[in-house]
Parts: C-alpha cells; structure tokens; sequence
C-alpha cells in the first residue's frame, strides 16, 4: 500500500508541474477591484466548477453555500479545496439531493470543506440521494467507470434522519481518503463498494454516530483501512458480499484474475495465502449505538458488533484494539444472499481470513452463546441446499482475548499455525441467535437526530500546490 500512497502524490505533484492551472475562487461578495490573469470569481461552486478543466483549483471562501454540485467528466483532474474545514459548508437545508457528486471523472480532489444535511427522499431514485460527498462511477453498473478519487480534511454529517452515506465512492479504482470525518448517517459514514481490485488507502478516519461505520460491499483486492476511530455506531466495521453494487464477492486475495466476471463463491484452499484487504492500527470501541438513524437496509441489523464480516474472503484484520462492544468484537459469518434465501440467493462462504494480532477488550459483555471476542460462523449450505460449506481457511492467531469465542479455544484448532482449517460450524442454532438478535434490534431501536460535530482538523495549509492568486500571495 505504500506503493499505493506514493503513487497517489506523484499523479498529485505530476499533474500540478504539467499545467499551472487557472484558480477559480468561489466568493459571495465581489471580487477585488485587481487580480492576475490566472484567477477567476464566482459566486457559486457550480460555477466555478462548470469553468474548471484538468488542472485548475476551485478555491472556496468560508461561508455557508446552499447548493448541489455536480462534477462531470470534462471537468477530470481538478482540485476542489475548501480554505477552512469548519466554515466552508455546502450545506442541503434537510432536503432531498446530493451535496457534491463526481459523477464519472478522473482524478478528482475534494479537500477541506464540510458537507451536511443532504437527504434521502420521495422524489430520488433508491441510494440516489442523501449522499453528501459521492465519487460515483457508474452505480449499479456492474462496471468500473472512473479512476482516481482523492479526498482529505472531509467533514459529512447529518441532524436529520435521512442522510443516507457521508463519504462515498463507488465503481472506481485508484483513490484515498485521509483525516476525514461523518455522523449522523441512516446506512454508513464512509462507504467503498463495486471494486474487485480497489487500489485504495483509507487513513485517519474517524466514524461515530452512524449505522454503520465502514461499509464495503464487494470492494477489496489492494485496500488498507488504517489508523482510523469507529466508535459510537449500531456496528462499526462491515466489509461484506452481496448482490448488489455487483460484481460480488468481497474478496481480499492478492493480484486476483478476472475481475471483471469474478466467481461470487471462490475457494480458498489453505491459510497461507496472500491477503491485500487490511484492516489495521484502528479503533474499534463501543459500536452499541442503538439512537442512531436507520434505512430499509440496517434497521433489522443487529447493534453492538465492532467488525461483521458477511461472506467475506480473505481479508487481514489485525493490529486493532477492539473494545467494548457488547455482542461481538468481530462476528464473521457465511451469508446466504438475499436472506431468508430464496430463488437466485448466492450463497457467499466465509472463507481465509486471518484475524491476527489484536487486542480485545471487554466485548459480549452482556453474554451469550455467539457473543464475546471472536465468532465465526457458518452452516448455511447445510441447512438450506443440503450440501457441505466451504467457509473453511479462516485463521485466528496472536491475539489478546479477554472474553468468549465461538467455536471455543478458536485459536487452537483454527489457529494459523495450521496450514488449514475446518468450518467454524454453528448451524441452525447459529443463524436462529442471529434472527433473534435482529428481531431485539428492531424493537431496541429509538431513531434520533444525532448531534452536530465539534470542529474537526483543517487542512495546515490549503495553499499548499496553488498557484498564485490573491487567497495565496
């Protein structure tokens, strides 16, 4: 992944010595009476936007701008920079729309601004509204249709109980976030999808008062989630396969071939082998939010899990402290997709993780036979087709367990000193607890607005890369 990161300064430093670029400033008042040949005044972000091309900065004053913006493909290769994290606001008033979507362009910076209150509604296509920061490259597609996102010093968040995703990319490859933030959001504050081979870093992200933290569906290949705060959520950390935001599954295998027609139920032979989705150096405490707004989608999901792995195939969680999660630090199970299944289920296995290396502290504390550090779960197969699982070669070694797991004594016998390992098992009995534990959630819930932030860390020097003009003499 350091490959990765220095890749992504070099297309940065690249594109900046290429073409000096013109500065597009956004301002609400009027300009100054002079100003070089190089820079622009408009009084709104989407005007500044419409005259930007590969290179140019769109600069934004602080101030409070009520307005939606759209970034196209002719407009690939431009930065998008607030000049003060908390009072540069693009700000939806509660309404139903999309605060800034990049809508199939390359290479495109969104830094140091805060997005909010941008919401789901009646007269929006499903998932097509209530995102506050969206990199979309072609959603349902089933296809990759753009390349390079890049966002840093990111504020989303919602008072209402609407906001459907804070930070969101889909369909794209080649991207970070860093040092950005989201609350408040009815299905997850950040969220990743549709990337077999993903090629992305996420560091320094702090997640609370959501859904769902981290949610991922079918993103992995080279991706690293690190160094980042989950807490506060009904559930922090879900990367998981599914058959939306196609092609699934969520698979973590190294320098995977075929990805653009991947096989949704791969199999795993052994522990040894190489994993590229990492989920490391983070935070993952007190996930048991069960105030925060819900969708369709996570109301009946149960609260108080750290990291859910639903058919999920060989992704490295380690070096995390995980604490304080009621149900379970990390809960990875085989998950038959739609749920109950019916005709076209997929059933996805749970297969080659390695859980490695982690602190656990204090979780499943209010009991139960699937509650406590680690549950891995599986059964599926032969409860509904009848024949054997294949959610085999998961391995679990190195870590500091304070409570319960399932299957017990786990890093014995599922221990990665062993270069394979059995189905967890659980069955019926398995999957009638997860059942139960939906059907509790549902009636636990209390949906609120969830409160402002406090202000977040701005970017030290949002002149940094700019040519010169009168906001960076």
């Amino acid at each position: 992944m350091a490959a990765v990161a220095l890749a992504v300064v070099a297309l940065g430093a690249a594109a900046g010595a290429a073409y000096a670029g013109n500065v597009n400033i956004v301002r609400k008042g009027e300009p100054p009476a002079k100003y070089p040949p190089n820079t622009h005044y408009y009084k709104t972000i989407q005007a500044a936007v419409n005259a930007s091309t590969a290179g140019d900065y769109v600069l934004i004053e602080p101030g409070v701008y009520y307005e939606a913006v759209k970034v196209t493909s002719a407009q690939s290769g431009i930065w998008i920079r607030g000049m003060s994290r908390n009072t540069v606001i693009v700000d939806g008033q509660n309404k139903a729309g999309n605060g800034i979507e990049i809508l199939k362009a390359n290479d495109v910076w969104v830094e140091n601004l805060t997005v909010r209150n941008f919401d789901t509604g009646p007269t929006c296509p499903v998932e097509e509204c209530g995102n506050e920061i969206w990199w979309n490259g072609g959603a349902h597609s089933g296809k990759v249709g753009a390349h390079g996102w890049y966002g840093s010093y990111l504020t989303a968040y919602d008072t209402g109980l609407n906001g459907g995703y804070g930070i969101f990319t889909n369909n794209e490859t080649e991207g970070s976030w860093d040092s950005i933030y989201a609350s408040g959001f009815n299905d997850s504050g950040m969220y990743l999808g549709a990337c077999q081979e993903c090629k992305a870093r996420i560091t320094r992200a702090t997640m609370e008062n959501n859904s769902l933290g981290y949610s991922g569906s079918n993103s992995g290949g080279s991706l690293a989630i690190e160094w980042s705060l989950f807490r506060h959520n009904s559930s922090g950390v879900l990367p998981n396969s599914e058959t939306f935001d196609e092609p699934p599954p969520q698979d973590g295998e190294c320098g995977r071939k075929n990805i653009e027609n991947p096989n949704p139920t791969p199999t795993i032979t052994s522990t040894r082998i190489p994993r590229c989705t990492v989920i490391r150096y983070n935070l993952i405490t007190e996930n048991n939010n069960s105030t925060v707004p819900v969708n369709e989608s996570t109301q009946g999901a149960a609260f108080g899990n750290g990291v859910i792995l639903p058919g999920d195939y060989a992704d490295l969680i380690e070096k995390n402290i995980i604490s304080n999660n009621e149900k379970t630090g990390v809960f990875g199970v085989e998950y038959p997709f739609p749920f109950p299944p019916v005709a076209g289920t997929v059933f996805f296995q749970l297969a080659g993780n390695k859980i490695s290396r982690n602190v656990f502290l204090n979780n499943g504390y209010k009991g139960g036979v699937y509650t406590g550090d680690i549950t891995l779960v599986s059964g599926a197969n032969e409860i509904f087709l009848g024949t054997e699982s294949e959610s085999k070669n998961n391995c679990v070694s190195g870590n500091v367990l304070t409570a319960a797991t399932f299957p017990a004594k786990i890093q014995g016998t599922w221990g990665c000193q062993n270069e394979t390992t059995p189905n967890p098992g659980g069955g019926l009995p398995a999957y009638e607890y997860i059942g139960a534990a939906a059907e509790e959630a549902a009636v636990l819930r209390k949906p609120t607005p969830q409160p402002a932030p406090a202000p977040q860390q701005s970017m030290p020097n949002p002149c940094q890369g700019v040519p010169k003009n009168p906001l960076c003499p």
